[in-house]
């Protein structure tokens, strides 16, 4: 069957407010941005001319209307977008070093956005999505957990794929000992794993080269695996047609950076942008990904020039000026 979206994205949604400079007497100033890396990921997808869903959950407060606005601006659709009572829209305070690197301090005890349950699910939108687009924050809690398990299911039972990606944030996970566990349970079941240069090591160790790690990873389960590298750009492996295996690295160009929340999201939505321009998104040539990778590492370059992350978002055109 024609699949309606080519992204549907699951999991939190939020607000990030960042870093924005001092006022007068030097108190510290925060903006108020959309985020969470589900909507990050499906936002940059639109943003560049893809069509896009959203799974997820906010508070019957301010902040959720905010959030249901920017989506239904950049033509998300939010079928899937429900509300609770219970809880508050979950909030994060994104500090910036001089690098442009990010701290978090969440306020999600528990949040909204792990209310979703197995109920809340828009099985028809599951149903037509070339790409379900996860990350590892909905696996924290209960329900939100056996929401994205089953999401999954219906997803993969549909004939769609599996975007994974999970970004690990240590504080939302208390220190608890099934944090790595819980995590790497949804590998298996990916077809495409985006990770860090930081969380591989966190998942599998750094006793090990990239290139074998990757080896393993593949063997578990995932066709195509991505680890960003920052200003280095992003190693791949994949799956290609026939069983060979492929590896390799895309340099990113070299740009000042200001912030980079949404960094590794939008390089996700830039590449899923690309994968689903063709009929079969991991039918491609060791080439074609190549370029693909390009112009995803383009779409990250571009979103850390400018503060916040959906607001730092390029548009296609912007891309290809880029470049």
């Amino acid at each position: 069957m024609e699949k309606k979206f080519d992204v549907a994205a699951l999991g939190e949604i939020l607000i990030d407010f960042t870093f924005a400079g001092k006022s007068a007497d030097g108190k510290n100033l925060f903006e108020e941005n959309p985020g969470g890396a589900p909507a990050n990921c499906v936002a940059a997808l639109t943003k560049l001319g893809g069509k896009g869903a959203f799974i997820g959950m906010t508070g019957e407060d301010s902040f959720g209307k905010d959030l249901k606005s920017v989506l239904e601006g950049l033509k998300i659709n939010t079928d899937g977008l429900c509300t609770t009572k219970k809880q508050h829209t979950t909030l994060a305070f994104v500090s910036l070093d001089q690098n442009g690197e990010r701290h978090f301090s969440f306020c999600r005890n528990p949040g909204a956005d792990t209310q979703l349950s197995k109920e809340d699910l828009n099985h028809e939108l599951l149903k037509n999505a070339k790409i379900l687009h996860i990350g590892s924050l909905s696996l924290t809690d209960e329900p939100a957990k056996s929401a994205t398990e089953e999401a999954v299911k219906i997803v993969k039972e549909a004939g769609g794929l599996i975007s994974y990606d999970p970004n690990y944030r240590e504080t939302l996970w208390g220190g608890r000992k099934d944090a790595i566990p819980t995590i790497k349970s949804m590998i298996p079941l990916a077809d495409i794993l985006k990770v860090s240069e930081e969380e591989l090591a966190l998942l599998y160790g750094s006793e090990i080269s990239l290139e074998e790690t990757a080896k393993q990873i593949l063997s578990e389960g995932p066709k195509l695996l991505l680890v960003t590298l920052g200003s280095e750009g992003v190693f791949y492996a994949c799956k290609m047609a026939g069983g060979k295996e492929e590896c390799g690295k895309v340099a990113s160009k070299k740009v000042s950076v200001v912030d980079t929340t949404g960094a590794g999201d939008s390089f996700n939505g830039g590449l899923l942008y690309r994968l689903t321009r063709r009929g079969e998104p991991l039918a491609f040539s060791k080439e074609e990904l190549e370029e693909d990778l390009r112009f995803a590492n383009t779409v990250a370059a571009l979103c850390v020039t400018k503060r916040g992350a959906i607001p730092a978002l390029p548009s296609l055109e912007e891309v290809e000026a880029f470049k």
